[in-house]
């Protein structure tokens, strides 16, 4: 009987968390993951926060509601098993205005219906017993959302499946999946037969999943997210992570202060319309990535709707005082010249053909082949629970 082979595009956090689940669901199974970078973790996984998240934000009942808060689990425990760094340095997310306010009980209701364990309602003079320097009219304090390695978990992930007997090509960029008596995975270069095969290729994962016959919805459309670091005199007035209150009609969560497992404190990410898939930077632009966010139709319906707020974001992109003006409702003491550019990342936002901007994890099955269509943040967070999802959408029982 010939072996099993199960194939996984992408070696980020995600694609490494399934390859490691179908290893210990299948032993005996070959697990090939296909990468077209030369290590782990290039992308979105290792251009992230690193916060764990405890389901404040997500509807109940959804995908990232339920597998966030047993994703959180999960990870915890490996981090422990593992020794990889993990702090519950916890989150606070604050309201300023009375609007907020109001949105901040909605959020409230939301969180304790997804048990967000230790949550509490606090207000003026509580915000100020556990962020001594915030300042906010009411918040939200869970003391459990974390911070840690996430890079390190994909290497720990990738260790783990080779360990089962499993392999990751590098710099195999998927340029074809034919199906015939079994898929066939090719690159420029070479051709490898599999039973079956799953796509958790993140900022391209829709180019991907058109080539094994998907769907063109949803579109993936880059949103560059650049993060400012706090200089070493203010970085220490930050105990842990404050949000503000989301705006319910964006999935992104707003600027922040995140501090990070090497000590250092970060503010960030904005969310500015990026100029190509892998634009880490204001000077990358790809033209057949601008020609086919063009070429959507759901780009000008979402544009329609909210330029204004495209707009805003652009300016706080150019300007570090712009930036710095929302950051400072909530940490007076944290101004423009108390911060340095850093790092950037592309969060792969799904789309769809009326211009909604996709919140959900979206997986489709198109026979041998699974596609995670869209997963963004709680996507770390969540990694092994989506990769016990996967695997059981998959047929890997």
């Amino acid at each position: 009987m010939a072996e099993e082979v199960v194939g996984v595009v992408g070696a980020g956090i995600v694609g490494l968390a399934v390859a490691r689940e179908v290893t210990r669901r299948r032993p005996g199974t070959r697990v090939v993951v296909f990468e077209k970078e030369d290590r782990v973790a290039a992308h979105q996984t290792g251009h992230n926060s690193g916060v764990v998240h405890a389901g404040l934000y997500y509807p109940p009942g959804s995908l990232k509601a339920r597998l966030c808060t047993r994703g959180g689990a999960m990870l915890r425990e490996y981090c422990a098993e593992r020794a990889i760094a993990y702090e519950a340095c916890g989150k606070l997310v604050v309201a300023v205005t009375p609007a907020e306010v109001a949105r901040l009980d909605a959020l409230a209701g939301r969180a304790f219906a997804n048990r967000v364990p230790g949550l509490r309602r606090v207000g003026p003079a509580e915000i100020r017993e556990v962020e001594p320097h915030a300042a906010g009219l009411a918040g939200l304090h869970s003391p459990h959302t974390a911070i840690t390695d996430f890079p390190g978990i994909a290497r720990a992930f990738a260790d783990d499946v080779a360990a089962a007997g499993g392999d990751v090509r590098f710099g195999f960029r998927v340029t074809g999946i034919a199906e015939g008596r079994r898929l066939v995975v090719s690159s420029p270069s070479d051709r490898v037969p599999v039973d079956r095969l799953i796509i958790c290729a993140g900022i391209q994962s829709d180019l991907v999943s058109g080539l094994a016959g998907d769907a063109a919805a949803p579109r993936i459309v880059p949103f560059r997210g650049e993060y400012m670091r706090v200089r070493p005199p203010k970085a220490g007035l930050v105990r842990g992570m404050i949000y503000p209150v989301p705006d319910p009609r964006y999935p992104f969560l707003g600027v922040h202060f995140t501090r990070r497992v090497n000590g250092e404190l970060e503010v960030g990410p904005n969310a500015v319309l990026a100029t190509a898939r892998e634009g880490y930077r204001r000077g990358d632009v790809s033209a057949r990535d601008l020609a086919g966010i063009a070429a959507w139709p759901g780009m000008w319906r979402m544009a329609a709707r909210h330029w204004r707020t495209g707009l805003k974001e652009m300016h706080g992109s150019v300007s570090k005082n712009a930036y710095m003006r929302a950051a400072r409702r909530y940490v007076p003491e944290i101004g423009a010249a108390d911060v340095a550019r850093a790092g950037s990342g592309v969060r792969a936002q799904a789309l769809d053909r009326d211009g909604s901007l996709v919140d959900d994890f979206r997986i489709h099955r198109l026979g041998a082949v699974t596609a995670v269509r869209n997963a963004p943040s709680p996507a770390a967070t969540s990694s092994m629970a989506i990769a016990e999802y996967v695997a059981d959408e998959s047929g890997l029982a």
